[in-house]
């Protein structure tokens, strides 16, 4: 452990926004120095399909923290790079790769990671989003120690967040990673005054957060009225829910659950009034509120 007259030395990994919130947290925290950011490559995005940074770097270079991109770490020169830090603790947010023993074992104090679940529930890729989809009242954030499985280490903390009945998947992104970004402070201080101690997770009550993919979004209209608005919202901002209409892609970003009985084929709309429009489901109807057709 870091001698305490000395700053803990972090080297933070994530990519996306929500693990952006969390470096901001810890590099705010004036017990440590982040000594690195690790992040997943640039990839092609938007219609040009321009290389893009991912937010964690844009963040670290904005900081002035030194930024990291490999593409795994089966180099031993990537290995040795992070190895030369001397890292004390290795904090984890999202950064999308499965860490191997050999770098797990490389920080003195251990390396954490934050999740957007209570654990065990909703190990995986897409905890935030399918909270929302599966209609659960209440999910939040675990800190826990890492090891060669899937978010399965020891847990350290968590703390619960309630979902709003119109949560959408880009609203509980928001919550979550700002309650991540303050949980891993209170758990890197627990750790280093030797207040903290991890809890074995069980595999009971565990699901799988399986990664979101565009294909998820077609909305098959013979479902349940109220499982297709939770798809709807928490696939809300991406990849979105969406059908057709005469050939184009029409995005649904929002809609109400309705108990009519149209009487009609599962996907017809039933009825247009100036500001909705209500498609039959296979039970019950939804009115839409808001929606976006291809090019508009």
């Amino acid at each position: 452990m870091a001698a305490p007259e000395q700053k803990m030395r972090v080297v933070f990994m994530g990519t996306p926004d929500f693990a952006a919130t969390v470096l901001r947290h810890v590099a705010a925290w004036p017990g440590c120095e982040v000594v690195a950011a690790y992040c997943q490559p640039d990839r092609p995005a938007g219609r040009g399909h321009k290389l893009q940074p991912p937010a964690v770097k844009v963040l670290a270079q904005e900081l002035g923290i030194p930024v990291f991109q490999p593409l795994n770490f089966k180099d031993e020169a990537d290995r040795s790079a992070l190895a030369g830090l001397r890292p004390d603790a290795l904090v984890v947010a999202a950064y999308g790769l499965i860490l191997p023993q050999s770098v797990l074992d490389i920080p003195t104090i251990g390396p954490f990671n934050v999740h957007g679940s209570l654990l065990p529930q909703y190990r995986g890729a897409a905890p935030i989003q399918w909270a929302v989809i599966d209609g659960e009242k209440e999910t939040g954030v675990t800190t826990m120690f890492m090891n060669e499985g899937l978010d399965t280490g020891d847990m350290l903390e968590k703390e619960v967040v309630p979902l709003d009945p119109k949560e959408t998947g880009g609203s509980l992104h928001d919550k979550l990673s700002a309650v991540g970004g303050r949980l891993i402070l209170s758990t890197l201080k627990g750790l280093e005054d030797g207040t903290l101690k991890g809890t074995p997770q069980t595999d009971e009550g565990s699901c799988y957060a399986k990664m979101l993919k565009k294909s998820l979004g077609d909305i098959d209209w013979t479902a349940d009225g109220a499982a297709i608005e939770r798809l709807i919202r928490g696939l809300n901002p991406w990849p979105s829910a969406y059908t057709s209409l005469h050939g184009k892609t029409l995005k649904i970003w929002d809609a109400d659950v309705t108990d009519r009985e149209y009487g009609v084929e599962p996907g017809t709309v039933a009825e247009v009034s100036k500001d909705q429009l209500i498609i039959q489901t296979g039970k019950g109807s939804l009115s839409v509120r808001s929606l976006q057709l291809e090019g508009k």
